[in-house]
């Protein structure tokens, strides 16, 4: 008798042992490596997830596209078959059109602005609007604002810019916008930009100078030209069926962790843009302060038809939010 239940009662610790010990394992996939404004989110994110939940939850981060490009990584996350993404806005708009509006050059005044924008009503609705795809957005990250490289010639007014052929994102605004500049677009995946630098696919490149450093752009682009012409967000993904799983209290975790990340995320963009024109000019890149006024000059054809898409009440409404 003492036997049988000295025998349950191990049994019953080896269950409760497997109970407490029991993790779901869960991955995130970022398009860029691991030293980079991704890369500072998504670890962090993935320690808040693990400690938060008491380690019942660990996220592992794929870094440089290893799951796929973000395009990829956005339907894989549609089809449940991986958890999580960090993504630029390039490819958003394929799955939710309204996010398109944030894609308009010159819209924000600055960081603050867009954040600002972001985390209120208006980019707070724009997430609401992932979940009738499958997808459960944790929260709007950053790129920061994007500036042109090539290796032609350096450019100094939008006239530069006729002829160029320029890697953009997969985002019919962005291309639209270049087109008006007289840019040659050609969208293809982040995954494969550097190699179409070196091999001169394309001529140039425009994205942050978080993405330009991370990407080490220097060592096969020879002009910067800060033109700031478009902000870029970024967001945190998930498929909602795996969201809709949690518990009450760790769909709250998952949200925390994923607005500490954010803030790292954000702190990292700071800090590149606060050192990143020293930093590329010490690897050799020329670069060129221009007149953004000109370049928006340039852009009024395509505000028309901004305009006209999007309705000029809710632009507008992004432009003066304060």
């Amino acid at each position: 008798m003492k036997l049988t239940k000295l025998l349950l009662a191990f049994a019953g610790a080896a269950l409760f042992s497997t109970q407490v010990g029991a993790q779901t394992q869960m991955r995130i996939n970022i398009s860029i490596g691991q030293n980079s404004h991704y890369g500072v989110a998504v670890d962090t994110f993935a320690r808040e997830v693990e400690k938060r939940t008491a380690g019942r939850y660990k996220v592992q981060a794929f870094y440089a596209g290893a799951l796929g490009a973000e395009r990829e990584s956005i339907e894989a996350i549609q089809l449940g078959t991986h958890e999580l993404t960090m993504t630029s806005s390039g490819p958003v708009p394929n799955f939710v059109p309204e996010t398109r509006i944030l894609d308009i050059p010159f819209l924000f005044r600055d960081k603050a602005h867009a954040r600002a924008v972001l985390d209120g009503p208006i980019g707070q609705d724009l997430l609401a609007k992932f979940e009738t795809k499958g997808i459960k957005a944790l929260g709007w990250a950053e790129n920061g604002f994007r500036h042109m490289t090539n290796n032609k010639r350096p450019v100094n007014a939008p006239d530069d810019l006729k002829g160029l052929k320029m890697r953009t994102m997969e985002n019919p605004v962005h291309i639209a916008a270049y087109k008006g500049f007289g840019i040659v677009p050609t969208p293809m995946a982040f995954t494969e930009v550097f190699t179409a630098l070196q091999q001169g696919t394309v001529d140039g490149q425009e994205n942050p100078l978080s993405v330009i450093t991370a990407a080490k752009f220097e060592q096969v682009q020879k002009h910067l030209s800060l033109t700031g012409h478009v902000y870029s967000p970024a967001v945190i993904l998930m498929s909602k069926a795996a969201f809709d799983k949690l518990s009450a209290d760790d769909k709250k975790h998952f949200m925390d962790a994923a607005t500490e990340g954010i803030k790292a995320n954000r702190a990292r963009v700071d800090d590149d843009d606060a050192k990143g024109v020293a930093d590329l000019k010490s690897k050799g890149m020329q670069v060129v302060e221009v007149d953004k006024s000109k370049f928006q000059a340039a852009l009024t054809p395509v505000f028309a038809e901004f305009n006209k898409q999007f309705g000029q009440a809710n632009i507008d409404k992004i432009r003066n939010f304060k």
